[in-house]
């Protein structure tokens, strides 16, 4: 199956375009040829006219192009008439997009009186119980055919009044249908979204963009690429746009580099015609980082002509190149099942000076100049004869880094060699500074694209010149393309208007007592819309349940109910002792 033109020449996958509003009156066009639209959500409650106004009304004066609301329940839904009313008085005609999960009727009401709906196909007409049953042929069929009768409504309605819909799949919440046909897999999400496409198409609905989340990049861009290669194998006509994100990226750093890792690789596959960076932070912060997202993609794409070689991975499903082990410095060695190594240069190490291991498990492993490294240039063909031999890409070679070192895997594998790969952020010191979060994200968009495809053994961060932030960011961006694990891993939902609790206050009450558990993986969602599907990876969870109340979980499975909010955090940190995850600051 293929997903993009070349993996080593650029181009920008060619789709319909979906108009959302009157392009002539304030309205979008997502895909064709047209810019790639960013987009965030608002956090106020649906209900609260005023606030959702002024929320929508900031997003649109820092550069949001849609602006998604939450839609709860139909009295919501009628409430979104209030706020359209609001905002278009106010000049702004920015177009709005109804959330819906859960009640058909709720996306039929939004319908009225929004640009776009978004569906998830997980939870629009299917309640998700975890259950274990096998569907006969027929048996599937009449869910699909149940399915159907609740969906069309919608579908003709938006077909009529010129309505735009996203099919949205989360990884946290596909059905019990799918779960048992599927799994908890990138084809079960793929299969979940061309369900319901099958039916709009039916009725003569082309209006659709896709989507497929989750928390982790890894599978995010798994996903994107299996959609992508499903859609061309079932028709030129199936050329939908997609709009990227990371689900519950978190926040702060953390956040920035996952959404990074997830949407940047995607964009520089030439998948993508919308973007949103989930931070769980004021929705206003968001739509900088899609800013500088997307400025650093035409600097990381290859336009120019070279070999096209095959695939040195698997792009639908990640497995970690098999490398042999080469020593980089005293007690440290690369490749094989070893952690993927941090690289400094002899200047940051040096400006470290007394300070090597700024925090507990962060230092710097080897010395660049001081490592026994073999520089090629991979759009010509080389003679390897040893594969116990660390390898990587020469400095000052005018292609993009992560082109030039899917070139090196490549001709790697067409030798049969397993020398292990030291990635570099930049093919040279950068000629210009970059800001702190130009950096952050450059290097996030090469490094975690590359260690996303299983490529890597060793990187080297250069684009950040601070020595401390270089070295912090190396080891962020193993954590987030989860290879290497230094602090505690947090899943966390960027709020809306179903949260619960304050998502801000309360993450940085947990980081406050668990950032130092290495590898534990907490869950911090602000209701149950994607808790427990999203919670699958995690080890525990903390889920709003109720106003003022908690639900804990561990993995997926509720196991403490309607906690106190104000005891929540102790009770969790008791659970993580209670399940042997603990150790002391």
């Amino acid at each position: 199956m293929r997903f993009c033109a070349s993996l080593y020449r650029y181009t920008r996958r060619k789709t319909r375009a979906v108009a959302v509003g009157d392009p002539a009156h304030g309205g979008v066009i997502i895909g064709g040829d047209h810019p790639i639209v960013k987009q965030s959500m608002i956090t106020a409650d649906t209900a609260d006219t005023e606030a959702c106004a002024k929320q929508t009304l900031e997003l649109a004066a820092v550069g949001c192009e849609l602006v998604r609301i939450t839609v709860p329940t139909v009295s919501d839904a009628a409430n979104l008439r209030a706020i359209a009313e609001r905002v278009r008085k106010q000049g702004c005609l920015v177009p709005l997009v109804a959330d819906v999960h859960f009640k058909p009727e709720a996306a039929f009401e939004a319908a009225r009186w929004v640009e776009k709906i978004r569906i998830n196909p997980g939870n629009y007409a299917d309640s998700k119980k975890f259950a274990v049953k096998s569907y006969s042929d027929e048996q599937y069929a009449a869910e699909l055919a149940r399915i159907e009768q609740k969906f069309a409504p919608l579908v003709d309605f938006c077909r009529e009044h010129r309505r735009a819909m996203r099919i949205g799949v989360n990884h946290g919440s596909l059905s019990d249908r799918i779960m048992n046909r599927y799994g908890d897999t990138p084809a079960g999400m793929v299969e979940s979204a061309i369900e319901f496409a099958q039916i709009a198409r039916k009725r003569g609905y082309h209006d659709i963009v896709f989507s497929m989340k989750s928390s982790n990049p890894k599978v995010t861009i798994a996903c994107c690429r299996l959609l992508v290669a499903r859609l061309e194998q079932l028709g030129e006509d199936w050329n939908y746009p997609v709009h990227l994100g990371v689900t519950e990226a978190g926040e702060g750093e953390d956040g920035r580099i996952k959404s990074a890792i997830g949407i940047g690789s995607l964009l520089c596959d030439g998948i993508g015609d919308t973007i949103r960076v989930s931070l769980t932070e004021d929705s206003t912060h968001e739509i900088p980082v899609c800013r500088d997202l997307l400025a650093q993609i035409p600097a990381l794409v290859n336009t120019t002509p070279v070999e096209e070689l095959p695939a040195p991975f698997d792009p639908f499903s990640y497995e970690r190149r098999l490398s042999s082990e080469v020593p980089l410095a005293p007690g440290v060695v690369c490749g094989k099942q070893q952690p993927v190594r941090v690289v400094l240069t002899r200047e940051t190490w040096t400006k470290l000076g007394s300070n090597p291991e700024p925090s507990p498990g962060v230092r710097a492993e080897a010395v660049y100049e001081n490592l026994n490294v073999r520089e090629l240039d991979p759009r010509r063909d080389f003679s390897i004869e040893n594969d116990a031999e660390l390898v990587t890409v020469r400095d000052g070679l005018d292609i993009p880094p992560i082109t030039a070192f899917k070139l090196l895997a490549a001709r790697l594998a067409r030798q049969g060699k397993q020398n292990p790969i030291l990635l570099k952020d930049c093919l040279g010191a950068p000629q210009h500074p970059m800001s702190s979060q130009a950096a952050l994200l450059r290097s996030s968009v090469v490094l975690g694209s590359l260690l996303a495809d299983g490529i890597g053994d060793a990187i080297l961060v250069r684009c950040e010149p601070g020595p401390e932030r270089s070295l912090h960011l190396a080891y962020n961006i193993l954590q987030a393309a989860g290879c290497r694990f230094t602090k505690a891993d947090y899943v966390a939902c960027p709020s809306c208007g179903r949260t619960l609790f304050d998502l801000q206050s309360v993450i940085a009450r947990i980081k406050a007592r668990t950032a130092h558990l290495k590898g534990v993986r907490i869950a911090i969602m602000g209701c149950i819309v994607n808790g427990p599907g999203e919670m699958a990876d995690a080890d525990f969870g903390y889920v709003g349940g109720a106003p003022g109340k908690v639900n804990l979980y561990v993995g997926k499975k509720p196991v403490k109910f309607n906690i106190p909010e104000t005891e929540a955090v102790d009770r969790l940190v008791d659970l993580i002792k209670e399940h042997g995850r603990w150790t002391d600051p």
